[in-house]
């Protein structure tokens, strides 16, 4: 059911309760928890946190602490499918549900008992009516009787031959209300979609109870931005929703127009700002570079867009040394206007919309950010393909980045198991730079003989104090290493023709031993590469068909195994509303080959399964499942109305 007092039906009843608290692996899931985690350190609720990357582990981390808890909350994971039927828990067990994947499941919608979603209502979910999708088990009980033994005597005959009459009549109305029904479900969850960002959920929560802060609001910014850096949302969604998290801005900086410059150093402001990646943590010829719009526009996998890009850096009159140089490093001067010169010539070359409306936020003097960097730098530490740490560890230093204050942590209580000691510790984020000063520092792994219980302890990671933000600078390095060979990719796959037609979709796949592979085998990052690459595909090519045509790309996922991960992105047009029809028709594909898919990812529009079959059985299955166009979405109906057609030439 939905919850529509998140304060009374959601947060009093976990507010003196122990809660176990799963989180999936996105940046936007992230942000939520961050917010939740300090609003439970504000209240001192106490909680387990254990963060979940696909279906298995959501079950075997349930399995493994279904006994100790009552209220469970899940965060991005969950709403999208029937949670009671996978995950079997007891009847008073309760689930509080906090997703933006759509369609959310309509068991889950109508159970009063244990699912309890904390879902906008002011979100387009088109829910269908209860009695559209559900009946009285009575009524088929009745209409499952025995007619009878064809005893009765003769007087009783016209009645049973009335009740007979009645009851073909009511197996008539069940048979048309199933097919009804079979409809009315197709409609719905034909297509996934994404709703409101699970942080400004969890930040409108704060705000009702008068404890959000500035890192809280911080935290909802990246959380949004994360979407419309994965093409999650439309446009016209995000600037709604930016306009929503502006007043809270301005409330939280008291910003006045007329007072700009009294604002105070450490603040988060908005502003129109450049879409190029990283560009104030780089030099500005390697963000023109490595960013998909002007990558794209330019077609910088060819001689003639370096040609063209160079002709943009001439128009703008900037010097080549400068350009080259990082962004922090170049003349003030030039940095003064650069914004505007930018423009002024990305106009010339057809590109409009070079500025994007964004938020940024300052640390001090020397700290800067904007959300978009901050989204890739934790994504990167997230999705790091290092085998020397586990995801959870991966999942820790992401969470660990978006927070600006030291960690420290306190013993609770100590039990000693030879030389290891097991803690109970009280991890606290509000320590600034230099307060931990001559406090004991205590390695990670938590392996001294012995601790003293109430003294606190500063995280030594590698024998060095790394701070949050040291992390996040980490992450912005491997981002720009994950951008390049973003591009490069694209490039190798362009100049190649890996991209080909299969007549209803386009399609791609990344063969073994291609550079830096690794990196696309998750579902994330594989979707990123994806919709960059149909975006450079769609300048690139001159067929008018192909440029409406969705995108399947499949990536090595364990060369060991000989599997691949498969993601599906609808197609890249203006007027796209960023539905997805391929988690049904994977679905619907692997039911019809009975191929070994595992469709462990929360997006439905991601599976993994063995690359022999993928070009034997699996594709031509997928080819041959889309003949109903539909009317909701004009681009991929006309995609889908292709499979009755001849498959169109490659583009060159």
């Amino acid at each position: 059911m939905f919850v529509t007092d998140f304060r009374k039906e959601f947060y009093e009843l976990v507010h003196n309760q122990r809660v176990l608290l799963f989180v999936a692996s996105d940046v936007d899931a992230l942000c939520a928890c961050k917010i939740l985690q300090a609003l439970f350190q504000c209240d001192h609720v106490q909680y387990t946190l254990v963060p979940v990357s696909g279906w298995q582990e959501l079950e075997t981390a349930f399995l493994e602490h279904k006994e100790q808890f009552s209220y469970f909350i899940l965060i991005n994971c969950g709403a999208n499918v029937d949670l009671l039927d996978i995950l079997q828990p007891d009847e008073d067990s309760v689930f509080f549900v906090c997703d933006t994947h759509r369609p959310v499941n309509v068991v889950n919608v109508y159970n009063d008992a244990q699912i309890k979603l904390l879902i906008k209502q002011e979100d387009d979910l088109e829910v269908p009516a209860y009695d559209d999708i559900f009946r009285d088990e009575a009524e088929d009980e009745d209409l499952s009787d025995s007619d009878g033994d064809g005893s009765e005597p003769s007087e009783k005959r016209t009645r049973l031959e009335e009740e007979i009459v009645e009851r073909n009549r009511k197996r008539r109305q069940r048979r048309e209300w199933e097919a009804r029904r079979k409809d009315i479900l197709f409609d719905y969850e034909q297509y996934e979609y994404y709703g409101t960002s699970s942080a400004m959920v969890m930040f409108d929560l704060a705000w009702m109870m008068s404890k959000d802060l500035n890192d809280m609001l911080w935290w909802a910014i990246v959380g949004l931005t994360d979407q419309w850096v994965h093409d999650k949302i439309t446009q016209m969604k995000y600037v709604t929703d930016v306009g929503i998290l502006q007043r809270h801005v301005s409330r939280h900086n008291h910003r006045n127009e007329a007072e700009e410059n009294m604002l105070s150093v450490d603040c988060t402001r908005i502003s129109f700002d450049l879409c190029l990646v990283l560009y104030q943590h780089w030099s500005l010829h390697e963000s023109l570079c490595n960013t998909s719009y002007t990558a794209a526009r330019f077609k910088l996998w060819s001689v003639h867009g370096q040609k063209r890009l160079q002709e943009f850096l001439a128009d703008m009159g900037l010097p080549l040394k400068q350009v080259k140089q990082k962004f922090q490093s170049m003349d003030v001067a030039l940095k003064e206007n650069l914004r505007e010169i930018i423009e002024e010539s990305a106009n010339k070359f057809g590109m409009k919309d070079m500025r994007v409306q964004t938020f940024s936020i300052q640390f001090g003097f020397k700290h800067k950010f904007l959300a978009s960097d901050v989204v890739f730098a934790t994504m990167s530490l997230m999705e790091s393909p290092e085998k020397d740490s586990s995801g959870a560890d991966h999942f820790i230093q992401a969470l660990d980045s978006l927070s600006r204050s030291e960690d420290n942590m306190k013993v609770l209580s100590c039990h000693h198991a030879g030389p290891r000691t097991e803690l109970t510790v009280f991890v606290c984020n509000t320590c600034v730079p230099g307060a931990c000063e001559g406090q004991k520092r205590v390695s990670a792994s938590l392996e001294l003989s012995y601790r003293q219980p109430g003294a606190t302890y500063c995280v030594l990671l590698g024998g060095k104090l790394r701070s949050n933000l040291d992390k996040l600078y980490l992450g912005l390095e491997l981002a720009k290493k994950h951008l390049q060979a973003t591009q490069q990719t694209i490039a190798s796959c362009l100049c190649t023709n890996l991209v080909t037609s299969q007549g209803p979709f386009l399609y791609c796949s990344l063969m073994e031993g291609t550079p830096d592979v690794t990196l696309f085998s998750k579902p994330a990052s594989l979707s990123l590469l994806s919709r960059h690459l149909l975006k450079s595909f769609v300048y690139s090519t001159k067929n008018r068909r192909c440029k409406l045509l969705p995108l399947v790309m499949a990536a090595p996922l364990s060369i060991e195994q000989g599997t691949v991960t498969v993601v599906g992105i609808p197609p890249e047009t203006d007027s796209s509303d960023r539905k997805n029809f391929f988690g049904r028709a994977f679905e619907k594909a692997a039911e019809s080959t009975s191929s070994r898919t595992l469709h462990n990812y929360f997006d439905l529009s991601a599976l993994a399964l063995e690359r022999g079959r993928l070009v034997t059985e699996y594709q031509p299955a997928v080819r041959a499942l889309p003949k109903q166009p539909s009317a909701k979405l004009p681009s991929e109906s006309s995609a889908l109305a292709c499979c009755m057609q001849p498959s169109c030439p490659p583009s060159w």
